[in-house]
């Protein structure tokens, strides 16, 4: 079993945050406030809350030249979506850790995934939806990412 020391894990987290920049994953400890220190007001109209990502492991595929092994947990909040966007040439895994999720990936129906399900993205694929289906309740996913070393992960229509 591999296990990542922290101090990897932190200069992980820093590379595989520089490779999600095109990404609206924010860290999820950053946060806006107002005067004496309270959320500033959000209007009602406003698009819903988008995911945030913790990277855990960025690593070269031993034996696999050119190729990089990357973890992370995505949480969207209640009623949460991503913005319809492609990850390059990675061939992508997501698992539900929590929660429900509505899936579509272009030219295929919009399918729910539950605790415990997964999917795969082939290189190129266009998810066009990715949302949280609960409206009170966070869901996570562990998504895996097998790329090219140094291509960016994800990027926004």
């Amino acid at each position: 079993m591999n296990r990542s020391h922290p101090a990897r894990g932190l200069l992980a987290a820093t590379a595989v945050t520089g490779l999600l920049t095109a990404t609206s994953c924010a860290p999820s400890h950053q946060h806006a406030t107002g005067a004496a220190g309270r959320a500033p007001a959000v209007a009602t109209t406003a698009e819903p809350p988008e995911e945030t990502l913790e990277p855990l492991l960025e690593q070269a595929l031993p034996g696999v030249k050119g190729k990089t092994f990357t973890s992370a947990l995505v949480t969207f909040p209640p009623g949460g979506r991503a913005a319809p966007h492609r990850h390059g040439t990675a061939f992508v895994y997501a698992y539900v850790l929590e929660g429900s999720f509505r899936s579509r990936l272009a030219g295929e129906p919009v399918r729910t995934y539950r605790r415990g399900d997964s999917w795969t993205e082939q290189p190129g694929a266009h998810h066009v939806l990715t949302e949280n289906t609960s409206g009170t309740q966070p869901g996570r996913l562990l998504v895996i990412f097998i790329s090219d070393t140094g291509s960016q992960l994800k990027t926004e229509d």
